[in-house]
């Protein structure tokens, strides 16, 4: 027996952010944002911007976006129960749940830079970015990590949804 939702949840547009006009940089900064507090958020990003800026003397934004492409995953796995037991089946991505994995993989990589070698969030932010770009970087390694466990569990794709 399936159960089905009421209703269909709501999905709310983004809007553009103030600076640089995109609904990606908004969504970075939000899920940046600590305790509510969206413009020291803001202030966080815009300022990995200026570092990435600086550092390769590109189009942040261009910057970002390349980042980001490099980042999405294209395949993950999903538990399936069949007959009392659980398989992870590889799926592929869809296109929402593609960006805010890359959103979130890119924060959490950029966290967890050593505080040594990166004073503020902003340089954190900044160099894993311009690392993600260059295809390096934990949140690389996150993706990678997710489509080898999608690949080495092809043999259940047979029990695709």
């Amino acid at each position: 027996m399936e159960f089905m939702r009421k209703a269909k949840a709501v999905k709310h547009q983004v809007v553009e952010d103030p600076v640089y006009k995109h609904r990606l940089v908004t969504k970075l900064i939000n899920r940046s944002m600590y305790d509510g507090k969206r413009s020291v958020a803001q202030k966080q990003v815009y300022r990995a911007f200026e570092i990435v800026k600086s550092e390769t003397n590109e189009d942040p934004l261009h910057v970002f976006l390349q980042a980001m492409e490099n980042i999405k995953p294209n395949t993950e796995v999903r538990p399936r129960r069949i007959g009392g037991a659980a398989y992870q089946v590889p799926a592929p991505v869809r296109g929402v749940r593609r960006e805010s994995l890359g959103i979130r993989w890119l924060i959490q990589a950029a966290s967890t830079r050593p505080s040594s070698q990166y004073k503020t969030y902003a340089a954190k932010l900044a160099g894993e970015i311009i690392s993600a770009r260059k295809g390096e970087g934990g949140a690389i390694t996150k993706k990678q990590e997710v489509e080898r466990v999608a690949e080495s569990n092809r043999a259940f794709a047979h029990f695709k949804w």
